[in-house]
């Protein structure tokens, strides 16, 4: 049995929030509700929603504290924020602090209802590593740009680490040797005297994992790295 996706409204407007609820509900959504930013901030961070629909314009605190809020939590759902206001900054700056995609009032609902199923095959295709996007923890990883955000803030890679972590993420759950790192990700034919491999995973885990403790890039002793996200 499918679970209905679980969306997150948070909205000051009464009748917009219950409009907004019943559509989405009878389109097989299970919707909850916020009315100001701190309960909107509390929820998101607690919920497992798998969409949030964000107002900037609200009490207590606005849209854009609260995106940015979630997005330092380190919760990684998709964020589409309402606007009343027509100005090009506006959009930009909840685009920079963490919001997948925008949508100015007022908007046609089947329009809300479009982007919104977008979003969301965006978040499953996510979850497969083959797909140009995909999430581990509060890290994203979008291959096709060759990009790379955690907790909504990007992470500068190296190209090379880029490379490896693509290549260790294709090749979820498999033990591989640094010999054939080497190979696949550095092009050398024969192993060189160096620990190059170790030096840039390292790298990687002190940018998108923790260096003490890996959770993602982990050690097989004596055989190789395994990536497990």
């Amino acid at each position: 049995m499918t679970m209905s996706p679980r969306v997150l409204i948070v909205e000051d407007e009464a009748g917009l929030r219950l409009t907004l609820s019943d559509r989405l509900g009878s389109e097989g959504y299970s919707v909850e509700t916020a009315s100001d930013g701190e309960a909107g901030l509390e929820s998101a961070t607690s919920g497992g929603y798998d969409l949030i629909v964000l107002d900037v314009m609200l009490p207590r605190m606005n849209g854009f504290d609260v995106c940015r809020g979630i997005r330092q939590r380190g919760v990684t759902t998709p964020i589409l924020m309402l606007t009343a206001r027509g100005q090009v900054v506006d959009k930009v700056i909840g685009l920079k602090l963490g919001a997948d995609d925008y949508l100015t009032k007022p908007f046609e609902t089947i329009e809300l209802m479009a982007r919104l199923e977008a979003l969301l095959r965006r978040r499953t295709s996510g979850a497969q590593p083959g797909g140009d996007i995909y999430r581990f923890g509060d890290v994203l990883v979008d291959k096709r740009r060759m990009e790379v955000t955690r907790g909504g803030r990007p992470v500068d890679l190296s190209a090379r680490e880029f490379k490896l972590l693509r290549h260790l993420i294709e090749h979820r759950g498999a033990t591989i040797s640094r010999e054939a790192l080497l190979s696949d990700v550095w092009g050398y034919d024969e192993t060189p005297l160096t620990r190059t491999v170790d030096v840039h995973v390292a790298g990687l885990r002190q940018k998108i994992d923790n260096p003490k403790s890996p959770e993602y890039i982990v050690t097989v002793h004596g055989l190789g790295y395994k990536f497990v996200g």
